[in-house]
Order: C-alpha cells, then sequence, then structure tokens
C-alpha cells in the first residue's frame, strides 16, 4: 500500500469514529470514552501525516511510533465502547478491525524502516 492511500485510510478511520461516536447513546460513560477515542483516532491520521514529512528516517520511526500507540489507544476505546453499547457491537468490530489492519501496516512499516 502506498502512502496516499495510508493517509486516506487513516484519515477515513478517523471520520468513521466521528460518525460513531455521533450515534452513540448519551451517557457519562459514552461521553468520556467518545472524547478519549475521538483525540487518538484523529492523532493517527495527523500523525502518519506528519511522519510522511519526517527529517530522517529516526524522526519517521519516531513519528510512526506515535501513530503506532494512538492507534492501539483508539483499538482499547473501541472495545470499551463495545462493552457499553452491546446493540452496534457489529458497527463497533468492523471499526476495530480496520484499525487492527492499519495496526499491522504500521509496525511493518516500523519493522522494515529500522533495516
Amino acid at each position: 500500500m502506498d502512502s496516499e492511500e495510508m493517509k486516506r485510510r487513516t484519515k477515513q478511520f478517523a471520520i468513521n469514529v466521528g460518525i460513531l461516536t455521533q450515534g452513540l447513546p448519551e451517557s457519562q460513560i459514552n461521553r468520556a470514552y467518545c472524547n478519549q477515542i475521538i483525540r487518538s483516532s484523529s492523532s493517527v491520521g495527523a500523525n502518519y501525516r506528519a511522519s510522511r514529512r519526517a527529517k530522517s528516517n529516526a524522526d519517521f520511526i519516531n513519528k510512526l511510533k506515535i501513530v503506532e500507540e494512538e492507534m492501539d489507544e483508539s483499538l482499547f476505546f473501541l472495545e470499551l465502547l463495545e462493552v457499553f453499547n452491546q446493540p452496534l457491537k457489529e458497527k463497533i468490530t468492523t471499526l476495530h478491525l480496520e484499525g487492527e489492519t492499519l495496526l499491522r501496516i504500521i509496525v511493518a512499516s516500523i519493522i522494515s524502516s529500522r533495516k
């Protein structure tokens, strides 16, 4: 997958998370978790874009490590949202699978960049 496709997919992931959060019932738990996942999922795309403008290979790897952490955090909050929003389990699971796929791509990029 090329960098433009990855930029598109990380942006779409953030958009899909935003759409999901808008459709969740109002509750204290959803509000707290939604605030967190909106920040982490949008950070994935923003930091991936920043990695494409890295000044060195070390800078590139450091920026991708941030992307990895933010995606892992996004997956965690998707898991929590699923527990408290069982009627939306299928939608949340679909988003989680896309996040896992993106995370694998990111980790593979980090590993290959270290060689």
